[in-house]
């Protein structure tokens, strides 16, 4: 919430004095010298005549940064003066006092010369009074400040206390030089977790992540928040640290007067005195252990500066903080630093915004700039350093100038970025270590670890050690689930410069060849030379190249060519075209990688002795060489979708091959015995080959654990081909029937969609490692298999299983089943009884449309969708589904009535009842107490993780989807809305329920005298929703963004902006959006409460992301509104509302008239209403909630006005054409 409690500070500082003491010597000279240093001071000649002196110097005081307190021999017998100083203790934190000519105990124990004055100034004085100037005096005496006897050197004093007052103002001073840093908060949100101020160890936490990125800019921002809790504090920079390097520059690293250096200008600074000297490093322990400091250390990278400047945390006092920022992980763990902070790249959305600051000086991205600025963003990698550089770079140029620049940006690193990254790989102190970094940046970017050790097995690189300290170094980072290593693009151009640097006129002499047109003139002009170890070629950089017979003969070292394509395969044409005598490539081979290889065969000159990788996916072979091949060094095979591949590639001395991929080989018919030589293959994939029939018989791949057939609709009898299959991927398979002797034990993960056969295998399987089975869409399956032995399934899907009629017994053995999907069973009728599946959490009946009865097979189901059944009614026992979030009734032709109490469900969030198209009663409450309950509960916010220990009738709100339910009475409905979090109804129009409305997305409504201390404010809101233009069917959301601005008679206001209310639209029609909304008052309003705000204006704003929707009318009601009417609970439409509504007066919107009639002629066993309302009205309590006179004189002789209103309507609005008519009365706030 926008405040204005902040206070705007006027003067720096206020001082109190004794003018007969002072005024024309001390005083006219401090202030002469406040003027100077440009330190703002009250003065009291600035007065203007007229005014209370006495007032003045209050608001002065008041408005004072600092107070300085001159105190002389006259100061106490001025009450004037003691006044003062009472005023400044209650309001000052900060007070410097200077004793001039007096000693500083006369003053503390009002003794002395300053004593008498100051008792004959309490002579007929009240108690009260004495005491609060005797205890004023003694808590500034007692405060250091300035004292001198004889002041003979006055202009040195003065110099001291401006110094001092300037010192304090400095760091009063809130910092901004920060504020423009995106996610800056989020940064130091975090760190204080880490930090935990509030505890008195002695802690020491690393701020870790690659350079650029952004760590000193937290640091700083961190450092500016917290230093004024400690008694010390220094920000130790790379400078700092460098003047100690560089006069030692010529001694060892472990130099003892190196670390004496460090030691004394930390020393220095903590204690603010100069030229400090040491003779031993005790000194730091000796001088800070009982002193609490705030110290931070940024760019360490030499372990010998911590340990000269923090070693141990035994040498600081109770509740200091070190903090080091370091790109080296190994620096912070070496020094048992396990409170460690990773600064992660900014999101998206965050790295667009960083740019804009530094390009536009602005959040986002000027018309016409747009796509360029995210194509600036993408080049940087969202790297801070890069976004900051570019920005500054871009900055005031006009677009034709940035079109004309995105070229040489997309293909040069900047040179200040390149000269700031080339620091960390300066800074790699092995060979190993940079070796390895160049062939990530040029080869091996996203690769897997295991596939880098590999590929790198015979370099003689240390390559373990290697990849853990490029980690620690942050120059790369290993995705944890896939295990693949990362470099960010910004690293990867800057190793790309360093390999350019080796040869820049003739790239064949370089390590690695990555430039296209490099690359092209290389293999073009056979200029490459046994230095290339690697190439990797982007055929997106480059136009059809024409490859010579030797384009690679000279290259006698080359070790990885990767050649490929950003693009979708089978949509790219071939670049590289080889003469029909090419016949070389290089035996030297570790990774061959050659997306679209145009030649038939391989070369016949080609032995792969030590090739590790091959991967040819959409190549044009036939067949991959003739004869046996040495492959025993091959791990993985790739030929994926060579659709001309006829024969299985001999693989006889294979033998280490791990995994082997032919999915849409579409020529391969069969698979040769040889395949039974690989022992060591974990993963087979053959997805999608169409015309393959026969495995061979009596094969046992002994290490296969994964199998993909997905697609093999010629295969008609499946392969047992291996005892440790634990993932079976089978969809649209045309098997026939499986083998008897398969062996499952260790099987994890089945999917067979679309499956043709009736059953799957006859007799008990041993499942037991079995956790979830997919039979989608097999239309014939008639038989489920028995699940006896799979008592650890987790997910069972049998979604479009038409033919499926019951479930088997056997499902009640499901003990761990937390998922159950039986979508689309068209012939699914009933289930096995006296089943309870406690672990099953979501169930999927959908389109079911046999199924009449759902199952009590669960009590802790929080998913259940039940659309498109033949359900006549809810079941009772979903009432004891109290972890149920989500329920799906769409679509029920059947189902008329719901009768469901909710009181259980404390953690329902949406239910569904959308083309219920005879859907007419609904009831959903019998606790009586539930309203005031569910109130309450929905002011506290209670999280889900305390929700458990609510209550058992305190329930959290839920979403009421009623679309195209068009026979239910909608006016009773959106009375229930106060029990749900928001209802989605068919509409064009803001229902006359809500007693503010207009066209359009904004609203006004006029306020009591309010106070804005108090809790909260809340009221139900309407939005109508009209969708402006065609879009997509797919599913999406919108969000309603609601805001407050409350105005007062002066001009004076304060806004609030409530959480976004997020719905999912009709793709076609308006509709209406009812809603609660809900705005905190908390006591940062206090100092507003006394300003006179009279009314409230309200704005809806709609986001979709795609503009396809406007709001067309709004509408709000008041809560005391409910409060205060006492409407029934019916949802029904049985009654007709036109008799009751016919003597209304039509220009009242929020006239809801006399009812007394309709109550009594109503047939009391209408659903929901179990009290004569007749009765009730006429023995109605004048002190209900919001009735201020009596009901019944209002029913018998106001047939014009509102039960619910306090006031009479007026005609103010009647004339208006776009606003319809309003209620003129005054809101309250709860």
């Amino acid at each position: 919430m926008a405040s204005s409690s902040s206070h705007n500070w006027v003067y720096d500082v206020f001082t109190s004095f004794s003018g007969e003491d002072i005024r024309v010597t001390f005083l006219t000279h401090f202030l002469k010298e406040l003027d100077r240093k440009l330190i703002i001071a009250f003065k009291d000649n600035e007065i203007e005549r007229g005014n209370s002196i006495g007032t003045e110097l209050i608001q002065a005081i008041k408005d004072s940064r600092i107070a300085v307190v001159v105190f002389s021999k006259n100061y106490s017998s001025s009450s004037w003066c003691l006044n003062e100083l009472v005023e400044i203790v209650n309001c000052k934190e900060i007070v410097i006092p200077v004793f001039y000519d007096l000693d500083p105990s006369d003053v503390r124990k009002q003794e002395g010369e300053f004593g008498e004055s100051f008792k004959e100034t309490c002579k007929n004085r009240t108690d009260y009074e004495i005491q609060r100037w005797g205890q004023a005096l003694t808590n500034v005496a007692n405060i250091a400040g300035y004292h001198t006897r004889k002041p003979n050197n006055e202009a040195k004093l003065i110099e001291e206390i401006t110094n001092d007052v300037l010192d304090k103002l400095m760091k009063l001073t809130p910092s901004k030089d920060f504020d423009e840093f995106f996610g800056i908060e989020d940064h130091i949100k975090e760190l204080s977790l880490l930090l935990c101020l509030e505890s008195e160890e002695v802690r020491m936490v690393g701020i870790w992540g690659p350079t650029g990125i952004g760590k000193t800019t937290i640091a700083r921002a961190l450092f500016n928040r917290i230093y004024r809790h400690f008694q010390g504090r220094v920000f130790i920079d790379r400078a700092f640290i460098s003047k100690s390097m560089a006069i030692y520059s010529r001694a060892n690293s472990d130099d003892y007067n190196l670390k004496l250096h460090l030691q004394e200008k930390l020393l220095s600074k903590l204690l603010d005195k100069k030229n400090l000297e040491i003779n031993h490093l005790d000194a730091v322990k000796e001088r800070l252990r009982q002193m609490k400091v705030l110290i931070f250390i940024d760019d360490l990278d030499d372990q010998v500066v911590l340990e000269a400047l923090a070693c141990q945390t035994q040498w600081f006092g109770h509740g200091s903080r070190i903090i080091v920022i370091t790109k080296d992980k190994h620096l912070l763990r070496a020094y048992g630093i396990d409170h460690i902070y990773e600064v992660l790249l900014p999101s998206k959305d965050l790295a667009i915004k960083m740019f804009c600051r530094s390009a536009f000086r602005k959040d986002s991205p000027p018309n016409g700039f747009i796509e360029l600025a995210y194509d600036v963003v993408k080049r940087a990698g969202s790297l801070p350093l890069g976004l900051n550089i570019l920005g500054s770079y871009l900055r005031g140029r006009s677009k034709e100038d940035w079109i004309d620049m995105m070229p040489g940006l997309r293909n040069k690193l900047d040179g200040k970025i390149q000269k700031t990254l080339r620091v960390s790989y300066d800074g790699l102190a092995s060979e190993d270590d940079q070796a390895i970094f160049r062939h990530i940046a040029c080869i091996f970017n996203f690769e897997a670890c295991s596939d880098i050790k590999k590929l790198l097995e015979d370099s003689g690189l240390n390559v373990t050690n290697g990849l853990i300290n490029l980690v620690d170094k942050s120059l790369i980072r290993i995705e944890p689930k896939q295990k693949t290593v990362e470099m960010h693009c910004l690293l990867q151009e800057t190793a790309r410069e360093i390999i350019r640097a080796q040869s820049f006129d003739d790239p064949g002499k370089r390590e690695f060849l990555v430039d296209g047109k490099d690359i092209a003139d290389v293999l073009d002009n056979c200029s490459g030379t046994r230095k290339v170890l690697g190439i990797s070629l982007d055929m997106d950089e480059i136009e059809e190249l024409h490859l010579q017979v030797d384009a690679f003969k000279k290259m006698l070292n080359l070790r990885f060519l990767k050649l490929y394509t950003n693009t979708n395969i089978s949509e790219k044409e071939d670049k590289l075209l080889l003469p029909k005598e090419f016949n070389y490539l290089p035996n030297t081979l570790r990774l061959l990688s050659w997306q679209r290889f145009p030649m038939r065969c391989m070369p016949s000159d080609f032995f792969p002795k030590y090739l590790v990788k091959l991967l040819m996916p959409g190549s044009k072979l036939e067949k991959l060489w003739d004869g046996v091949m040495p492959l025993q060094c091959l791990k993985n095979m790739n030929l994926f979708g060579s659709e001309n591949l006829k024969e299985f590639p001999n693989l006889s001395l294979a033998t280490n091959l791990e995994t082997l991929s032919l999915g849409f080989c579409l020529s391969l018919v069969e698979v040769p015995s040889t395949i039974g030589n690989l022992n060591k293959l974990t993963y087979l994939n053959m997805s999608g080959c169409h015309n393959l029939e026969k495995f061979p018989a009596d094969v046992n791949l002994k290490s296969l654990s994964d199998l993909v057939l997905n697609g093999c609709s010629g295969l008609k009898i499946f392969p047992a081909i291996s005892s440790n299959i634990s993932e079976l991927c089978l969809n649209s398979l045309a098997v026939e029937e499986f083998p008897s002797n398969l062996h499952l034990e260790n099987l994890v993960y089945l999917l067979i969609w679309g499956m043709t056969s009736v059953k799957l295998w006859d007799g008990v399987k041993v499942l037991t490692s079995l956790k979830t089975m997919h039979l989608r869409d097999s239309k014939n399956l008639k038989e489920i298999p028995d699940l006896s032995m799979a008592s650890n399934l987790l997910i069972l899907n049998l979604e479009q299983c038409i033919t499926i009629v019951e479930l088997p017994s056997s499902i009640r053995n499901l003990h761990n089943l937390i998922e159950l999907d039986m979508s689309g069973c068209t012939n699914l009728e009933t289930f096995p009884t006296g089943i309870n599946l406690q672990s099953l959490k979501r169930i999927n009946l959908a389109r079911c449309s046999r199924l009449k009865i759902f199952p009590d097979i669960s009590t802790n189901i929080s998913e259940l969708d039940l659309s498109q059944t033949a359900i006549e009614e809810v079941p009772w026992w979903i009432e004891n589904f109290s972890k149920l979030e989500y329920l799906l009734i769409g679509k029920c032709d059947m189902l008329e009535y719901v009768f469901l109490n909710i009181s259980n469900l404390k953690h329902l969030k949406s239910v569904d009842f959308s083309d219920c198209g005879i859907l007419t009663k609904a009831r959903w409450y019998d606790d009586s107490s539930l309203v005031e309950t569910k109130a309450d509960m929905y002011m506290l916010q209670v999280p889900d993780e305390a929700s458990s220990s609510l209550p058992i009738n305190c329930v959290q709100k839920a979403e009421l989807i009623f679309i195209n339910c068009y026979k239910l009475n909608q006016k009773a409905l959106i009375r229930q809305q106060f029990f749900l979090k928001k209802m989605i109804l068919p509409g064009e129009e803001v229902p006359f329920y809500f007693t503010h409305q207009t066209i359009g997305s904004s609203i006004g409504i006029p306020l009591l005298h309010i106070l804005l201390s108090q809790q909260y404010f809340r009221f139900k809101a309407c939005v109508v929703v009209d969708p402006k233009s065609v879009f997509p069917a797919r599913r999406y959301h919108v969000n309603i963004q609601v805001s407050c601005r409350f105005k007062g008679i002066y001009g004076n206001y304060f806004d609030y902006a409530d959480q976004p209310h997020c719905f999912s639209p009709s793709q076609t029609d308006n509709y209406v959006y009812v809603f609660d909304c809900f705005f905190p008052l908390n006591k940062d309003n206090a100092p507003l409460a006394e300003l006179d705000y009279d009314h409230v204006d309200i704005q809806f704003h709609l986001d979709d992301n795609y503009n396809h929707h406007k709001i067309k009318g709004c509408g709000i009601r008041l809560s005391e509104d409910d409060e205060s009417s006492d409407d029934d609970d019916d949802l029904s439409s049985e009654t007709d509302y036109s008799d009751e509504c016919e003597d209304s007066d039509d220009s009242d919107l929020g006239n809801e008239t006399d009812y007394s009639e309709d109550y009594e002629d109503r047939d009391t066993s209408d659903l929901g209403n179990e009290t004569d309302y007749s009765e009730e009205y006429e023995d109605h309590d004048s002190s209900d909630l919001g009735n201020e006179y009596d009901y019944n004189e209002e029913c018998e002789d106001n047939d014009d006005n509102d039960l619910v209103l306090e006031t009479d309507h007026n005609e103010e609005c009647q004339d208006n054409d776009v606003e319809k008519k309003r209620s003129s009365k005054r809101m309250r706030i709860m």
